[in-house]
Formats: structure tokens, C-alpha cells, sequence
């Protein structure tokens, strides 16, 4: 379970937290905060209503009030389960978080999982699973799915693996993942913190993974050297006009279609293969995508000189 409590514990002070909400969602969002703050001073250790007092302060355009609850949450919580950190990084005149915390994608995701694709593909129009997977071969050997979440990957293309890995840190999606029965095997696990070792994978596939890791160097660098010589890698990110990456409002990362290309290159990669799509909606409007895909390098050729050296 996380540090944190989604109710205070007390009930004056969840009474006082039901009527702020209340009138955040009437949109009074000054009034809103200043309760939140008074409520505060009943559960000054609860970390949740930190967070929502920075979200109410930044509604009713009250940066420093914000910025001040949302440092709160980091003192309480140094872990960051809540994003509070991004938050503060977006109040920057210019972001510079890298990646996220990875308490707050595991936290995130494992109270998201049960309504994780009611939600994401119902409610949102998810496609990026389908949109990869009717780029992909009939048969594609030793695949593995990073960042697998629910298995929607999985199930787009069950049957055309010899072996079908999902990895993810959410202990909650991978749960929902195993009850569609099209993984052989489910892996916990960080991807930002994968090592090389002796497995080798024919494919791999991260749908909408590295919008939450900022900085795509170290993955990349992992995939090129976890395929076998040829091996293929296919991905979506949300894409963006500036150069580099860039941390959102949402808190996701959107990546340069320059960055993306010229990273993969530096790494070895050929065939390099970048369209756009609209991956998803939120909040009404299309999320414009980079749907992406490349071959790991072959091994160099000798040439007949060389060759002969050698013999």
C-alpha cells in the first residue's frame, strides 16, 4: 500500500474535504482551496489533501499557495506517490524533470487497473495497440512487451508469438494482463532500471510506455541490445512540434519526431519508420501520436582481406 491516505482519517476533517470538492467541482475554485487549507490544519500530515489543496490553489490561480502544498506532499512522501514533484516541475518557467518518479507510475497504475480499459478504450478511443499491431508480421517469434499494462497489446496479437513476454511495474495491471491467458509470461519490474543479460527477443513492443519516461536514451540503448541482429522494435509516443521532449500538463512526455529518429540511429538502428496517428482522445480533442518502428543492426560482414588475415 502507498504512504499516503486517500481519506484523513478523521471525520470532521472528510466532512470539510467532501464540501471543498463540492465547490471545486462548482467551479468556485478559491473557495475551494481556502477551505482545503483550513481543513489542513486538522490533518496537517495527510498527504493526499496536500495534493488536492496544490490542485484547487492552481485552479483558482494561486501559484505560490500551490507550489507550497505540493512541496508539503514531497516533505511528507519523499517517494512522490502522488506526482506532486511534476506538478512543481511544471511550474517552471522551463521543466526539467526527465522521467518519473516510479512510485508515482506504480501507484498510479495500480489504483487505475480495474478501470484501466473501461476508461482508456471505452470511454477514450485507445487504439495505439491496434494501430502497432497492423504494422507487425503474422509470425514474429520471441516477442516481448514492455510497459504491458492489462495485456491490450497481448490480446492484439495472441497467437503470432512463439513466445509472448509482458514486463511492467504495476503489480495491479499485470494481475488483469494474466486473466487474459495470451502471456507466457508476466514480469514485475521497472524499465527504466533493466539490465543487459543473455535473453534475446525477435520483437519488442512499448505502446504508449515511453510518454511516461521523459528521456528515452537508456531504454533505447536497453532494446538495441536485448534484440537479436535484425530484431525489430515498434512503439507509440505523443508527439511533439518543439525539438527534444517536452513534460505536459497531463503529466505525460510528448517527443520530437527528431529526437526519436536521431536517437535511434546514434544507437545502431536502420529501417527507421516514424508515421503520426491519433493514438487516443482526451478531454475532447485528439491525441496526435508517433507511431514508430525500426530494425535492430545486423553484424558487420568481413571483407575477403580480412578474412584471409584471419585464416
Amino acid at each position: 500500500m502507498p504512504p499516503f491516505q486517500t481519506t484523513s482519517g478523521d471525520l470532521n476533517a472528510d466532512r470539510r474535504y467532501a464540501y471543498a470538492q463540492a465547490l471545486f467541482d462548482d467551479g468556485d475554485f478559491a473557495a475551494a482551496a481556502d477551505l482545503m487549507a483550513d481543513t489542513l490544519t486538522l490533518v496537517p500530515a495527510w498527504v493526499a489533501g496536500w495534493m488536492q489543496l496544490g490542485e484547487m490553489a492552481e485552479a483558482a490561480g494561486q501559484p505560490e499557495r500551490a507550489a507550497e502544498a505540493y512541496g508539503r506532499v514531497m516533505a511528507l512522501d519523499p517517494a512522490d506517490h502522488m506526482g506532486a514533484g511534476l506538478k512543481l516541475d511544471l511550474m517552471r518557467a522551463v521543466p526539467v524533470a526527465e522521467r518519473m518518479t516510479v512510485a508515482f507510475v506504480e501507484t498510479l497504475f495500480d489504483q487505475y487497473a480495474p478501470k484501466f480499459e473501461a476508461s482508456l478504450v471505452g470511454a477514450l478511443g485507445y487504439r495505439a495497440p491496434q494501430i502497432i499491431a497492423a504494422n507487425l508480421p503474422a509470425r514474429m517469434g520471441r516477442v516481448l512487451d514492455l510497459g504491458c499494462g492489462t495485456g491490450l497489446m497481448g490480446a492484439a496479437i495472441a497467437g503470432r508469438s512463439v513466445w509472448l513476454e509482458g514486463y511492467d511495474i504495476s503489480a495491479e495491471m499485470l494481475r488483469v494482463a494474466e486473466g487474459k491467458a495470451v502471456y507466457d509470461a508476466l514480469v514485475k519490474c521497472d524499465i527504466n532500471q533493466l539490465a543487459l543479460e543473455g535473453a534475446r527477443w525477435d520483437t519488442i513492443i512499448a505502446a504508449d510506455v515511453m510518454i511516461y519516461l521523459g528521456r528515452l536514451e537508456r531504454i533505447v540503448g536497453w532494446v538495441v541490445g536485448s534484440l537479436v541482429p535484425g530484431g525489430t522494435f515498434h512503439f507509440t509516443l505523443e508527439a511533439y512540434d518543439g525539438e527534444g521532449f517536452a513534460l505536459l500538463p497531463s503529466r505525460r512526455y510528448a517527443h520530437s519526431q527528431a529526437y526519436v529518429s536521431d536517437l535511434l540511429a546514434a544507437a545502431g538502428f536502420t529501417s527507421i519508420s516514424t508515421t503520426t496517428a491519433v493514438l487516443r482522445q482526451d478531454r475532447g480533442m485528439d491525441i496526435q501520436g508517433l507511431v514508430v518502428s525500426a530494425a535492430a543492426p545486423m553484424p558487420a560482414r568481413e571483407s575477403r582481406g580480412e578474412a584471409s588475415e584471419l585464416a
